[in-house]
């Protein structure tokens, strides 16, 4: 078994260093209209940085819906690259079609498609449309008007049964027309350069841009991390319980963790970084000036 490769033996050595480096912003979608406005203001002060797109949650099952649409069209209105998620979760297809034509007379030029989840309440009663179907269906309804974005998951999904069948999942969803991919975010750069080689093997060959989370709230994070299937590392934990009641060494340590992870994975090829706001402007500001961007 070959040795792993270390992030520093493989700067400009990534199978994704080729590709030009950009820098994205995600915003969870509004459910008020106070929240609405709250997101426009983080807005403005993240525009400032020039990113090359913001994205915005499209919420479980498809919950939060009409505030991504009204976000999506805002940030569009106000000078800024937008790329609404979209799933079909219980919805039909003409729906689906509308919004998408709707997006499309606004301007919009990006979307992020996923597969989502089931709407609670529905049971079994919902099929689930999985995100390579909806490249599909994005492909059949707008031919090549908009760019694509997938998710990719260097962890692999905790739906996926083997490392392998995720990445065939992954690359079904290339193949079906995805222009690139955001990952799920991740602690362990290994596990992103890993992920990128196995995809170049497989010939895939779209920009992977690392997605991050800022480490802000130790309960929050692990409970999430829990569900979406992303690790944390134990030293990590262990240092996030040491600081349960210091917000202010939390805070500091989390910079410091995820300055580092940044850098590492901007020296070893990646090209760029996703940033998940989680709606606040300051985490990802001090990211941002950590690293000199």
């Amino acid at each position: 078994m070959n040795s792993p490769t270390s992030p520093t033996a493989m700067q400009n050595a990534s199978p994704q260093s080729h590709y030009p480096r950009h820098f994205s912003f995600e915003f969870a979608a509004p459910k008020s209209a106070e929240a609405l406005a709250k997101l426009a203001k983080t807005h403005s002060l993240l525009q400032a940085l020039n990113p090359h797109f913001f994205s915005v949650t499209y919420g479980a099952g498809g919950s939060t819906k009409d505030g991504t649409r009204q976000a999506v069209l805002d940030i569009n209105a106000a000078g800024s690259l937008v790329a609404p998620h979209l799933s079909f979760g219980g919805d039909p297809a003409s729906k689906i079609a509308g919004l998408l034509q709707e997006y499309k007379a606004a301007g919009v030029t990006r979307v992020v498609a996923l597969r989502g989840d089931v709407p609670s309440g529905s049971g079994g009663a919902v099929k689930l449309t999985y995100a390579n179907e909806l490249v599909a269906f994005i492909r059949q309804q707008t031919g090549d008007h908009f760019h694509i974005e997938v998710a990719a998951y260097p962890e692999v999904h905790p739906d996926s049964r083997s490392v392998d069948s995720d990445l065939q999942y992954f690359k079904a969803k290339v193949d079906a027309g995805a222009n690139s991919a955001i990952t799920q975010y991740f602690y362990n750069a290994e596990a992103y350069f890993r992920f990128v080689e196995a995809c170049d093997r497989l010939g895939i060959n779209i920009p992977i841009v690392p997605g991050i989370m800022p480490i802000t709230n130790a309960q929050a994070l692990v409970r999430f991390s829990a569900n979406c299937g992303a690790d944390i590392p134990r030293w990590i934990k262990k240092h996030l319980e040491a600081y349960e009641d210091d917000l202010p060494s939390l805070k500091a340590f989390g910079e410091e963790v995820v300055t580092r992870l940044c850098q590492q994975l901007l020296d070893g090829g990646a090209p760029g970084l996703h940033f998940y706001t989680l709606n606040q402007s300051a985490p990802t500001l001090s990211l941002w000036h950590n690293l000199g961007l």
